[in-house]
């Protein structure tokens, strides 16, 4: 399926799951099977949705000299994911405690330690993203120098800003700029997603804008032909966790969208595959290989 490259971060995430938002105080709760701890991080969930859809996929990140970075090569191993582009440049890796409910909804808390002051090795990026056509660069500090550089390459750049509000936003603007496929949450919108994309797409000019918008769907934006619709959600199985569905929804797009160039096909694929992912509660699990993917979608009628 060809090489990409994948910038990002990965940390220890541990998940619990709560009675519901609020939350009421109790000293000691008992949530049997309700924690767990694994691998995650958005360029680690990246990563492995690629892997398993099929991708050669060589993983730019940093991670810690501690035991959490010991069990990430552990996991990364297991996944089938190379780990010879992972440098260990922290004392500590990044770690993230998820809350999530029945119903669902989740708060996150990401403890990203130093690394957003870290520095990754730019002859050790430039031999990751040779044999690449995808340079998938995660907003994360470490990734923005290397966004000019793919670019100067001819690299397909696609990177996933999550929560904006802000055209000029002084920390994902690069990212913004830089990306031939670009990605985000309605979430923190000032407006319409629909007036959003005008606006980026006038600012910035993307080939491609996704805007996630949860249990609704997806928006694209096609720039080449003027098209810009809403592609509705499908269900496909009980909601578990919603931590995760952007990064698999942002994942399985460019993983076809790479090959074909054909982004309705995509995107069609990708809201598939999110549905299906949040039936599960960890933010990397839950995932689909091409060909159960592309059988689920002939089930339902999509892609």
């Amino acid at each position: 399926m060809g090489d990409v490259l994948v910038s990002g971060l990965i940390n220890l995430e541990t998940t619990v799951r709560v009675d519901g938002f609020p939350i009421d105080y109790i000293p000691v709760r008992f949530p049997f099977f309700g924690v767990r701890s694994t691998v995650s991080g958005v360029g680690y969930n990246v990563s492995k949705a690629l892997t398993i859809l099929g991708d050669r996929v060589r993983f730019v990140s940093i991670i810690g000299h501690d035991i959490l970075g010991t069990m990430v090569r552990q996991a990364l191993a297991t996944d089938g994911i190379d780990d010879g582009f992972v440098v260990p440049g922290l004392d500590q890796t990044a770690q993230s405690a998820i809350l999530y409910d029945p119903q669902g909804q989740r708060q996150i808390n990401v403890d990203l330690k130093d690394i957003q002051d870290q520095v990754y090795p730019e002859p050790l990026f430039e031999q990751a993203l040779a044999p690449c056509s995808l340079a998938v660069l995660c907003n994360i500090n470490f990734s923005r120098p290397f966004l000019s550089l793919a670019r100067r390459q001819n690299k397909l750049v696609a990177t996933d800003v999550h929560t904006v509000s802000e055209l000029d936003d002084p920390y994902n603007q690069d990212f913004m700029r830089a990306a031939h496929v670009l990605f985000m949450s309605d979430e923190a919108l000032p407006c319409a997603p629909e007036m959003w994309v005008k606006r980026m797409l006038n600012r910035y000019g993307n080939e491609i804008i996704v805007v996630g918008l949860g249990a609704q769907g997806a928006l694209l934006s096609v720039k080449r032909d003027g098209f810009l619709e809403r592609i509705p959600a499908v269900h496909t199985r009980e909601v578990v966790n919603t931590i995760g569905a952007g990064d698999a929804l942002f994942s399985t797009f460019v993983h076809f969208y790479k090959e074909d160039r054909d982004p309705y096909a995509a995107i069609q694929r990708a809201v598939v595959m999110a549905s299906y992912k949040i039936g599960e509660a960890g933010a990397a699990d839950g995932l689909l290989g091409e060909r159960a993917l592309c059988d689920l979608c002939d089930e339902l009628g999509v892609g």
